[in-house]
């Protein structure tokens, strides 16, 4: 074989491993650091919990007891000032004569930091998909008022509504897709008010996991103006809430829904009103990220980072009973996976190159907080940060021939991805679920929308066809001692090939399809 491998596709020169010792998986500490994490005495690593502080305080001491530098200056933490907010469950929702039941016909929250928001007499409006995309040429607030109003939305995009290709971007969710896109374009329309339409396949996961992801403690970070610039009300209806909603107002859902797929749709108001008060117990405090780093030689002010969130849901009540959810898988199984491969990297003879942050941010869960405030806060200006790497669920069965790719001419790391799958033999496989929007849901979006290029590491369901359905955000997702870990031991070695060229080479990764990424990239000058 040629010492020197180009590779054609990007016209990038991956230079050979100067790291002489291979990648060395050790089951034991693996083992020990998610069931540790993972544990019921850490709470289920809920933000400004407990759990939280034992997490923190036992992430420090691992990158303390390896050596590492702190990543923040002279501390391993940076504080995350957020929002703690409680919303009183016992809430209910009436539209026209109407009455819903909170966790079971819908959820509802707020980001805004007050004791109540309400919801008074608020005219509802149907607006499809609730997108605005001048690039897709749709609009589904045109010629419609919504200020002060509830919106009612549907999850996902037209794209996989109507299979489509031609129509966004066909099966593929676009971030248009992600209720947390549905949120932010309702509150820059004015309303009140946003209720998601639930339904499995467009959101990718069950009721269950909407009800455990919006009916316990949330977390925001804080504004000056008290966030009131976000949406009011972010709200989720069950299916069958919908249909009886629409069935009021003298209308069929599932026809209407199907209209809404179509270009040129018009909102449809529905005649109703929305009555809801979200009564909240609010507590200001600091959360934490925490980083440790490993410096360079003779490019240290150039950064790689690799990176997995620390939290999970914390404890929540189901059928009256206090509820512990651990996230072994989601996501103790990355953040031992990161301590991993920052051992590794420390323990080599020579130094890299490049500098190496080994980090776990905060609050991803409740919308990647913690990694939004890092990027917009970095220790170093996002100019000198190559790309971060991500690691959300790791596969804990056993070894599969392939590696999977989520999104395709995205960037250039994607060929770092290809050769390194090469390497091992094993293939890359494009993301079998790209309706799920996965590209948007976890914490290298926010360095995306920064400019920073970076790939993510996941296999939440993928190899365990159970997981999804049964464990994801709910209390099943435990550690098991029978776990295999062979997936793990060759995803690490993987992205150990991946960090060495990187931190060892003079290449800074572009992005390939035009974007806002793209554009925010170019203002770094890169």
């Amino acid at each position: 074989m040629n010492t020197f491998r180009l590779l054609a596709v990007f016209g990038v020169l991956l230079l050979p491993s100067v790291n002489a010792t291979p990648f060395q998986f050790d089951q034991k500490t693996y083992r020990q650091d998610v069931q540790t994490l993972a544990s019921d005495e850490f709470e289920g690593r809920g933000p400004l919990s407990h759990g939280e502080k034992l997490t923190v305080e036992y992430l420090e001491n691992a990158y303390k007891a390896m050596g590492l530098a702190p990543g923040f200056g002279d501390s391993y933490r940076q504080a995350v000032p957020m929002a703690k907010i409680t919303a009183d469950q016992t809430m209910q929702l009436t539209i026209g004569d109407l009455v819903f039941n909170n966790g079971t016909d819908f959820t509802a929250r707020t980001e805004q930091v007050l004791p109540q928001v309400s919801v008074d007499n608020s005219d509802i409006v149907f607006v499809g998909y609730g997108i605005n995309a001048p690039e897709y040429q749709w609009n589904d607030y045109a010629n419609i008022d919504v200020k002060g109003k509830t919106v009612i939305v549907l999850v996902n995009d037209p794209g996989f509504a109507t299979q489509d290709p031609a129509i966004f971007k066909g099966n593929a969710m676009t971030y248009y897709g992600r209720w947390t896109y549905k949120y932010e374009e309702a509150a820059r329309q004015g309303a009140k008010a946003v209720f998601i339409v639930h339904e499995t396949a467009p959101a990718a996961y069950g009721w269950n996991v909407v009800e455990n992801s919006n009916t316990n403690t949330k977390y925001t970070l804080v504004d000056d103006h008290k966030n009131q610039s976000h949406i009011g009300v972010m709200g989720w209806v069950q299916h069958q809430t919908a249909q009886k909603v629409f069935q009021a107002a003298g209308l069929d859902f599932d026809k209407v829904k199907l209209s809404a797929a179509k270009a040129g749709f018009k909102s449809i108001p529905l005649k109703l009103k929305a009555n809801l008060a979200v009564k909240n117990t609010i507590e200001l405090a600091t959360s934490y990220n925490v980083a440790g780093l490993i410096p360079g030689t003779s490019q240290a002010d150039e950064w790689l980072v690799m990176h997995a969130h620390w939290d999970h849901l914390g404890k929540t009540i189901q059928d009256g009973k206090a509820v512990i959810l651990n996230g072994a898988v989601d996501n103790a199984s990355g953040v031992a996976g990161v301590l991993q491969l920052a051992r590794h990297f420390k323990q080599q003879n020579k130094a890299p190159k490049r500098s190496i942050l080994f980090t776990a941010f905060t609050a991803e869960e409740t919308g990647l907080i913690g990694a939004q405030y890092f990027a917009a806060n970095p220790p170093v200006p996002t100019k000198q940060l190559v790309s971060f790497l991500n690691i959300d669920g790791m596969n804990v069965g056993k070894g599969v021939n392939y590696i999977l790719r989520y999104g395709q001419g995205v960037s250039q790391l994607e060929t770092y991805l290809d050769d390194a799958a090469k390497a091992q033999g094993r293939t890359v496989k494009a993301d079998p679920r790209p309706q799920n929007g996965l590209m948007f849901r976890s914490d290298h979006f926010a360095l995306a929308q920064q400019g920073v290029p970076g790939l993510m590491f996941m296999s939440l369901g993928d190899t365990d066809p159970d997981y999804i359905a049964h464990k994801y955000h709910q209390g099943a997702d435990d550690y098991d001692a029978s776990w295999n870990l062979g997936g793990v031991e060759q995803d690490l070695a993987l992205i150990s090939d991946i960090i060495e060229k990187l931190a060892n080479n003079n290449d800074w990764p572009k992005w390939i399809e035009d974007s806002d990424f793209k554009k925010r990239r170019a203002q770094d000058g890169k």
